[in-house]
């Protein structure tokens, strides 16, 4: 498409069509993926390096940059960066409620809904880079999920990279979701620790209002009951680094003057947790994690069974987590369409492995990572474990910032990452 010009770039949007199924492209036929491209106006005749941004998620994406903010910023005086929004989400045939219907029944849903993970994702980008731009090496930064599509890129395409940088996204090479949900509710637990002790007077607001949606007496301006485990939702940005403020902010208005849970505190906390614009971001949060053969089941709500701390009974009410639960295809409406597939993903036992570790131990692409020392969403020992076993990788590990340290201080983190896979920046001190 032809470029066009925004305060502080030029835009060139971008779409291709893909199988959706890459090993069987004639399976479920064919869908678009867009991308966008920009570009700093002063340099947009310039031939210069490609920079494709990997967006958290699952199911997030690619962020719709405005001007004069974000690490995009920084990027911008080095790059044209391609800002990729993945499969089902965005403008590349986005999957919603109404789109899974189509399907006659969860169990298709659930094997279309497969497609749609990092090998998938990786694929995509490879065939934007080969037809779009001619197949030009470029360089990756992975947010968060970016880091896992990292890796997947490390393992099939390198030839493809010229540098990768993570950021709070480097996880088990062969972690299980269960090995991965062992260690992050311990690092929620902290985080909600951490909370009351900043803020003691809302653990008795947070419990007026669990012992009224307990009771049944809270509910949802669309007439649905707002239940404590929805409640315990409000914990997930906790590994931001606004999300204790914010929610203290939240709780500051949450009761009226008789005590009762006002209801637009009620509502708010509906908007927060309806997941409504990346239902993806439910269905496949744990299976990112899933390789080769596994028991099947839900590896959150099985963890949740065995810390009673977390129950929506348990006195301090403990937030949860990045984590989802059965409930929440019973409670969410954005969430209900997706149930019958949801229970097929969960109990699915056999998945194709997701990255080659002799692959990423031979890597000669330089590797630079950031890990947040606080990040509940990432457990650290796993992450470290990771760059040990990635060939020409290193990692910076920091307290200063928390999981959304790139959106905050990119202009920070990102020239300090460039300049570690360049080898101007050593650390030290692990």
């Amino acid at each position: 498409m032809a470029p066009y010009a925004m305060t502080g770039f030029v835009v060139t949007d971008h779409v291709v069509q893909v199988p959706v199924d890459w090993a069987d492209p004639a399976r479920f036929g064919s869908i678009e993926v867009f991308a966008r491209e920009i570009v700093d106006p002063a340099r947009a005749a310039d031939d210069l390096p490609l920079l494709l941004f990997l967006q958290g998620g699952p199911g997030g994406m690619g962020p719709r940059p405005m001007p004069g903010s974000g690490w995009w910023s920084t990027a911008l005086k080095a790059h044209r960066v391609v800002l990729l929004d993945q499969r089902g989400t965005g403008r590349s045939s986005r999957i919603d409620g109404r789109a899974i219907t189509r399907f006659p029944d969860g169990r298709t849903a659930a094997e279309y809904l497969a497609c749609f993970r990092q090998d998938a994702i990786v694929e995509d980008a490879e065939h934007l880079r080969t037809t779009i731009y001619g197949g030009r090496r470029w360089a990756t930064l992975g947010q968060s999920y970016g880091g896992f599509l990292t890796l997947r890129y490390l393992s099939t395409h390198p030839q493809a990279l010229t540098a990768c940088y993570v950021t709070g996204g480097l996880i088990g090479i062969d972690a299980t979701a269960e090995d991965v949900y062992s260690r992050t509710f311990p690092r929620q637990l902290a985080r909600d620790e951490q909370f009351a002790r900043a803020f003691p007077d809302d653990v008795d607001v947070l419990h007026a209002v669990a012992d009224q949606c307990a009771a049944g007496s809270v509910v949802l301006s669309d007439g649905t009951p707002l239940t404590v485990e929805r409640l315990q939702a409000l914990g997930a940005p906790f590994g931001m680094s606004t999300g204790l403020d914010d929610l203290h902010w939240l709780l500051d208005t949450a009761l009226d003057a008789d005590g009762r849970v006002a209801q637009a505190f009620a509502d708010e906390v509906g908007h927060r947790t309806a997941w409504d614009t990346n239902p993806l971001y439910a269905v496949l949060q744990e299976a990112i994690y899933h390789q080769g053969a596994r028991a099947g089941g839900w590896a959150a709500a099985a963890e949740l069974a065995r810390r009673p701390a977390f129950a929506a009974s348990a006195r301090p009410l403990r937030l949860t987590g990045e984590a989802f639960f059965p409930w929440a295809y019973e409670q969410v409406g954005a969430l209900r369409p997706f149930r019958a597939a949801a229970e097929e993903v969960a109990a699915r036992t056999e998945w194709p492995v997701l990255y080659d570790a002799a692959r990423l131990a031979a890597n000669e692409v330089p590797v630079a990572a950031v890990q947040y020392y606080d990040d509940p969403y990432v457990d650290l020992d796993l992450a470290l474990d990771t760059a040990d076993r990635v060939g020409n990788a290193q990692v910076w590990v920091t307290n200063e910032y928390l999981h959304d340290g790139l959106r905050v201080h990119g202009d920070e983190i990102l020239p300090r990452l460039v300049d570690l896979a360049a080898g101007r920046w050593t650390v030290t001190g692990r």
